[in-house]
């Protein structure tokens, strides 16, 4: 199998689970075409990343892409300090929606599911935002946080898969590969709650 897909949080995911892959990083220009609304720019992109795969016949290709919606707004990796902090300050207390694009391709077939989890985030403290900011864990996530942080801890709740949150919800993975080992285990190791996206 090859995980397309360049997060070391998937990577890891997939370790944790016992599932052996090749990981490959795409090359694949993530700018909006023209007229394209966020979720359809996140479902090409998507396809774009299974496709750009260097996959033998009958290998098992899977991309992902994972976003932060807000009020409408897609909340993607921050460019900055002053990104992060804006959009960590707009979150806090808040409901919103991470959605994630997963893409399943085997030699001609592909099949695309989508993911979604609500995310229910506490009321940390400005302090705790410019903490976190400080560690430099902000700058490669969708939304400026990752809900695992052992110190930040920024998720008072989540409804559907937490692996999805964190980028790869193995329980819907499963679905199409039956084969895989139980994820319960895995997810267990990141949120203690239960995960009611399978």
């Amino acid at each position: 199998m090859i995980l397309a897909s360049s997060s070391p949080r998937r990577r890891e995911l997939l370790t944790r689970l016992g599932v052996p892959y090749q990981p490959f990083s795409p090359d694949v220009d993530e700018s909006p075409l023209p007229g394209e609304t966020p979720l359809q720019t996140q479902h090409r992109i998507t396809l774009e990343k299974a496709r750009a795969a260097p996959a033998a016949p009958g290998q098992i290709v899977i991309a992902v892409d994972t976003t932060v919606l807000l009020d409408g707004d897609m909340l993607n990796k921050p460019a900055d300090a002053a990104e992060a902090w804006a959009m960590l300050r707009r979150l806090r207390g808040r409901t919103h929606e991470v959605q994630s694009c997963v893409v399943i391709k085997q030699d001609g077939r592909e099949v695309m599911e989508i993911v979604s989890s609500l995310v229910t985030m506490r009321q940390y403290s400005d302090d705790e935002i410019a903490a976190y900011i400080a560690t430099g864990d902000p700058f490669d996530k969708a939304g400026s946080y990752a809900v695992q942080h052992a110190v930040f801890q920024p998720v008072a709740s989540i409804e559907g898969c937490p692996l999805n949150v964190i980028g790869l919800p193995l329980c819907r993975l499963r679905k199409h590969l039956s084969d895989w080992p139980e994820p319960s285990p895995v997810c267990a190791g990141f949120w203690a709650g239960k995960c009611e996206g399978e």
